[in-house]
């Protein structure tokens, strides 16, 4: 008994200078911030408090209690005003009550999966203090900023690979809960290195949703396209071919193989899972094609409805060919761009409906802007940029 009270007066006792350390910062702070206000209502004024001066432009009007929320919690400041001009609006703003750094981690925090709803208690926590779910919801909205921002972000340079791809949301359109299609998109130019070129939202994923993305990059500079890697989606490949009708189209080989399990019987998909990829593992598309013959005349003459699947998909699925040997593993799937709507729908989950369109834009943009954000320091193709214009003429790289 006489050992757990010790230990409970012992962890008192090491809270207490924590909470008087806190105190000494905050007065401290509290200190700093009226002195510079002072400071500030006397250039207003033009004399010092108390002084009989003959330049005085104004006059001083009392003081007033102002809340200002902190990392260590609200402060009672007194701010000066004068007659004239009111109170001074230099040091903190006129209708500040958070410092920004408070706002930064709010942001932060939203970004990263704490919802509205959540957020009060993660400052109460870490302030002592809590924020309402409108002052959040307020609070997010600095993030368009960062939504026009890469929506107009001119594109310099020519970008060899283009990657395209879509997920759903919930949204609210005219008060009734819908899907929307989030349209994303990066490239890769002859440094090697990925951007992230654009994020949009559509009504539904449609060809004219897609053209009109498309259109935007290429108003915004983007050239020199080479090769379009995409899922098989017939909205993809009509607005590439209007827009970027130079450009070759990859079939995500992850996406095809899941279209041809799809029409294989469940005890024979292992067998025709290997089978595939011993096809698009071949050194050549000759070879490949090879491969593909091979299977049709063995386990593919039992399944008529996989060989029909492979032929039709077989062209766009083996464009890769026609680019670099060192490319082909990262130019074959869109498995970057999968990653990156895992990371969106694991931040979404949480929220279920969203709100309206702009709060959607609002908190994907930030969110795929913090997570490409490394993509800078890596260099995602190492090898065979110098000779990527070559082969995008069609010319072969393992004849």
């Amino acid at each position: 008994m006489e050992k757990s009270v010790g230990m409970h007066v012992s962890a008192q006792e090491a809270e207490e200078p924590k909470v008087e350390l806190r105190e000494v910062f905050r007065g401290a702070i509290r200190t700093a911030l009226e002195l510079m206000l002072e400071e500030e209502i006397k250039e207003l004024v033009g004399a010092k408090r108390y002084e009989r001066v003959g330049g005085r432009v104004d006059r001083r009007n009392g003081t007033y209690l102002r809340r200002l929320m902190t990392s260590l919690g609200h402060l009672e400041l007194r701010v000066p005003r004068s007659r004239e001009h009111g109170a001074t609006g230099e040091v903190l703003g006129r209708y500040r009550r958070r410092t920004e750094e408070i706002d930064d981690m709010v942001a932060a925090a939203y970004v990263h999966g704490v919802s509205t709803r959540n957020m009060k208690e993660v400052t109460e926590s870490l302030m002592g203090d809590e924020v309402s779910r409108s002052t959040v919801s307020r609070i997010t909205k600095r993030l368009d900023a960062a939504v026009e921002e890469l929506r107009h972000a001119p594109i310099e340079g020519p970008q060899y690979y283009l990657y395209l791809d879509a997920t759903h949301l919930d949204v609210r359109w005219a008060r009734i809960v819908g899907d929307a299609a989030v349209l994303v998109a990066y490239a890769i130019g002859p440094d090697g290195y990925r951007r992230l070129l654009a994020v949009s939202l559509g009504a539904v994923e449609d060809e004219a949703s897609w053209t009109d993305l498309l259109t935007m990059l290429i108003e915004r500079g983007l050239t020199g396209v080479k090769l379009v890697i995409a899922d098989d989606h017939k909205a993809i490949a009509k607005a590439v071919r209007m827009v970027l009708p130079e450009a070759s189209r990859q079939r995500c080989l992850v996406h095809f193989e899941r279209n041809v399990m799809a029409k294989a019987p469940r005890h024979l998909r292992g067998r025709v899972a290997k089978e595939f990829a011993s096809i698009f593992a071949a050194p050549t598309r000759k070879d490949a094609k090879k491969q593909l013959e091979v299977f049709k005349a063995g386990l593919g003459s039992h399944l008529p409805e996989v060989v029909k699947c492979l032929d039709e998909g077989f062209g766009a699925a083996t464009a890769f060919y026609d680019f670099p040997h060192e490319h082909w593993s990262r130019i074959r799937t869109t498995n970057g761009l999968e990653r990156l709507n895992r990371e969106i729908k694991r931040r979404t989950r949480a929220i279920g409906a969203f709100p309206d369109r702009a709060s959607v834009l609002r908190l994907v943009t930030a969110l795929l802007l913090h997570v490409t954000s490394r993509w800078s320091s890596r260099r995602y193709l190492t090898k065979g940029m110098a000779g990527c214009p070559a082969a995008c003429r069609g010319e072969e790289s393992h004849p």
